[in-house]
């Protein structure tokens, strides 16, 4: 059999396969519209994070099993976008998100949500908690801590005010790209971005001479790249989802100074998860203004083998807040303990799935 029949022979099997992939599909979308009309009746939630986690590591192990060469991140990647064309059939719902479009707070909603969610930018993080409080939006996704500038205060501050649920956390890596529709960086005149993406950028702008250019602070790393798909001679420090938005070409990728810079994103809604064997949980505290105060309820955490893997003090309307996340869910006997112990002291703001890596 000569190359062209043998290419042609294969494929038609992949055809095949896609054949047999889409039935199968349609099935399972079937079977969720199934799902959908019991839980409207029950008022069960559409998105369950510690369900989503049970199905991934079940087809990883499964793959494992069967010596499959898809990684667990290949099934994630193909597996959370079935789920969320799942969630639209069942019931479509608003997601809102610190904006712009562009944004990678938008990145980290679409990485959890899909490309098909109807999706709503909001100009503030308080804006963002006021349209999930007030219905507008069913989910909510904002910032919460960057590995280079630490906590989002904004963040505690809403947490604080607002009676809404921790339900997720995204962890993204952060990126930036130099995209311009100029062939080369001596033809570079102008250059847009967040006056922060500028200095996470700036040895590899020093050492391209691209500091000596003009460099214009925008909003938005988005609104970069619109600019500079606009005029000649310019570019934007921007994301890659920016620069796709905009259909700017990318000249360079990851141009940023630090190769560990990670933003920490959380999910709000109204609604808890339940346990999902892998959890985390979020509280804010306020203590007494005592000697000893601390230490004594840090030691609780301690004497119940609880793992604490953060604790930020912050300042919420005038009064010493401390934001703190431990292993563990609500509902577990021990954390059970510690937060009826302490329930004066303690807003508990969710329990949900645990990422693998943290800031």
């Amino acid at each position: 059999m000569d190359e062209a029949s043998e290419l042609n022979k294969l494929r038609n099997t992949l055809d095949s396969i896609d054949d047999k992939m889409l039935d199968l599909l349609n099935e399972r979308m079937q079977t969720v519209h199934k799902v959908g009309e019991l839980k409207a009746q029950t008022g069960g939630a559409i998105y369950r994070p510690e369900r989503e986690k049970a199905i991934i590591d079940r087809l990883e192990a499964r793959s494992k099993q069967k010596g499959g060469d898809l990684t667990r991140g290949a099934i994630e990647a193909l597996f959370l976008e079935v789920f969320a064309i799942s969630r639209n059939l069942e019931l479509p719902e608003n997601i809102a998100y610190l904006g712009p479009e562009g944004s990678f707070t938008h990145q980290a909603a679409e990485s959890r949500f899909g490309a098909m969610s109807a999706y709503l930018p909001i100009a503030s993080i308080k804006g963002v908690f006021r349209e999930v409080d007030n219905k507008k939006a069913k989910f909510g996704v904002i910032p919460i801590e960057n590995s280079s500038n630490g906590i989002v205060s904004d963040t505690i501050t809403c947490l604080s005010e607002y009676d809404l649920k921790i339900i997720a956390e995204v962890m993204v890596d952060i990126h930036h790209c130099l995209a311009t529709t100029c062939d080369g960086v001596k033809q570079i005149k102008k250059i847009y971005s967040k006056d922060i993406a500028f200095e996470q950028c700036h040895k590899f702008l020093e050492d391209l001479g691209l500091d000596e250019v003009e460099l214009i602070p925008v909003e938005s790393t988005a609104k970069a790249a619109k600019l500079a798909m606009a005029e000649s001679n310019c570019a934007a420090i921007c994301s890659h989802i920016g620069a796709k938005m905009y259909s700017l070409p990318i000249l360079f990728e990851n141009i940023e100074d630090k190769g560990n810079n990670r933003t920490r994103f959380l999910i709000v809604s109204d609604f808890e998860n339940g346990q999902s064997g892998d959890d985390k949980t979020s509280i804010l505290a306020q203590l007494p203004n005592e000697h000893g105060a601390l230490v004594r309820f840090l030691g609780d955490f301690d004497k119940a083998g609880i793992n604490l893997t953060k604790i930020k003090s912050h300042i919420v309307g005038g009064v010493s807040t401390f934001f703190i996340d431990f292993n563990g869910h609500k509902n577990d006997q021990k954390v059970d303990e510690i937060l009826k112990k302490h329930q004066k002291s303690i807003k508990f703001l969710g329990s949900y799935v645990r990422e693998a890596d943290d800031i």
